[in-house]
């Protein structure tokens, strides 16, 4: 069934009118002029082809038929907010779905997280390793990107793109020679890797393991730096790619994502 246009607005206008009974308190409450409620008023009564208000000696009155539409008109509105507290449920939730990678959940976001929750210890996290997902169908509120930059998406940088040449503390001059290479790294000039890995938490873990020096994000490796299980050989100097927190600008809107965002990137 073909549903009737409603002038939305304009029932707004109306509903505050007859609640004031005053153009003008209506202008107040709605921050418009009283010349723009009564031109509402006017376009209104236009589309019903009935007129809602009469002026008498003692002010603004509702018609009969201005009258009888209040009620069912009110409830309406009543199921409109209901309907968008339900739409923004998800968003009051105190649930956060996280794409993030496998080796940088490990390393840096396990321990934030951790102590997020600390701070709010009613919420819970589902974990998403493929950080490439799909925000509509994973229902994402976050995902967490080596990326050289945000794209289309909103984001925040985490660190600025900093790297650093790394290998295990005292390794050999062979090992020293041997470079560990993951996409997304581009090796020195003439220089060629005898270990192929598929990505930034296999080449950390090789790099511990010992099987060579490779290039890795500055804020992937720091705890391990820390920890004495990898030595800087070089750097660290600047990078293309960094790690971002990105999301679509609804989700990035909501409140839950605005906390977690702001404590994770250090303005919380």
């Amino acid at each position: 069934m073909k549903r009737t246009h409603l002038p939305l607005n304009a029932l707004r206008v109306y509903d505050a009118a007859a609640r004031h009974l005053s153009f003008t308190r209506a202008a107040d409450e709605l921050a418009v002029t009283p010349a723009a409620v009564g031109q509402q008023i006017r376009a209104l009564e236009d589309h019903l082809g009935t007129v809602l208000f009469r002026r008498t000696s003692k002010g603004l009155e509702l018609t009969e038929e201005g009258a009888s539409g209040l009620d069912a008109l009110r409830e309406g509105f009543l199921k409109f907010e209901e309907s968008v507290q339900a739409m923004q449920a998800g968003q009051a939730s105190d649930r956060y779905t996280i794409a993030a990678p496998r080796e940088f959940y490990a390393q840096w976001l396990a321990p934030k997280l951790a102590q997020f929750r600390e701070a709010n210890p009613s919420i819970t996290y589902q974990l998403i390793e493929n950080e490439n997902a799909d925000f509509t169908e994973a229902n994402l509120d976050l995902a967490i990107r080596l990326v050289n930059g945000p794209g289309e998406l909103e984001g925040v940088e985490l660190a600025p793109a900093r790297r650093v040449i790394v290998a295990a503390p005292g390794a050999s001059e062979e090992t020293l020679s041997t470079w560990i290479d993951w996409p997304g790294k581009e090796l020195p000039e003439g220089e060629r890797a005898c270990v192929h890995v598929g990505n930034a938490g296999q080449a950390l873990s090789s790099a511990v393991a010992g099987l060579g020096k490779a290039i890795m994000p500055l804020l992937l490796v720091e705890e391990s730096i820390a920890a004495g299980k990898l030595e800087v050989l070089e750097g660290p100097e600047e990078g293309n790619r960094a790690y971002w927190l990105v999301a679509p600008l609804p989700q990035w809107r909501q409140k839950k994502v605005k906390a977690l965002v702001a404590f994770l990137s250090g303005d919380g």
